[in-house]
């Protein structure tokens, strides 16, 4: 199952707990097949979005300055698609391009990195939850990695065939501390790629 505890509080507290399940790691040609169900959608998908406060993720060892910055991460873009079939649950998969940066203070040339993927009714209540690592090595002399991660398959249960996919959001963001959290909504920022040519 998955798990809400560690979820931004500061973005989404007053969201609770339901249940579906996030589950493989499919490709969307793989998640939309359908055989002969190739019809048009009869609602739109969900919007899946970066949660601005949880987008990035700037580690610090001392004083906000870069040359204290560990590692960094930001999302730059989220995609995903869906299908809906008859009264089944809506089918989604979900893609993520990552930046990934290693700052003056980073230690070492691996880092693992934590993101979540949740499922929400629109601004009403988290559905699910569910935190995935992500292990990056930057080679020799290289600062930058940028990855595109695939989620995998996301099943969205729905009441009937009339409950559209507009009543629900797909949400992710970096697993981040508290202080992560406030640097990211007072809009401070190091950009992955700050102090590289």
């Amino acid at each position: 199952m998955l798990n809400i505890t560690q979820f931004s509080k500061i973005a989404l507290a007053s969201l609770f707990v339901a249940c579906i399940g996030l589950s493989g790691c499919q490709t969307a040609k793989t998640i939309l097949a359908v055989g002969e169900e190739t019809e048009k959608n009869p609602g739109p998908c969900p919007v899946a979005f970066s949660l601005y406060e949880a987008s990035r993720l700037v580690e610090f060892h001392g004083d906000e300055t870069f040359a204290n910055v560990g590692f960094t991460a930001e999302i730059d873009k989220v995609r995903s698609l869906c299908r809906y079939v008859g009264d089944q649950p809506i089918r989604a998969d979900l893609t993520l391009d990552i930046a990934f940066g290693r700052g003056p203070a980073a230690n070492g040339a691996t880092a693992t990195y934590e993101y979540f993927v949740a499922v929400t009714r629109k601004d009403i209540e988290i559905i699910e939850k569910e935190v995935f690592p992500i292990t990056v090595t930057f080679p020799q002399g290289v600062n930058i990695v940028e990855l595109t991660e695939n989620v995998g398959e996301i099943i969205i249960p729905r009441a009937n065939e009339n409950t559209s996919g507009a009543n629900f959001e797909i949400v992710v963001g970096f697993e981040l501390t508290k202080e992560q959290l406030v640097f990211n909504a007072e809009g401070k920022r190091f950009r992955v790629s700050a102090g590289q040519n």
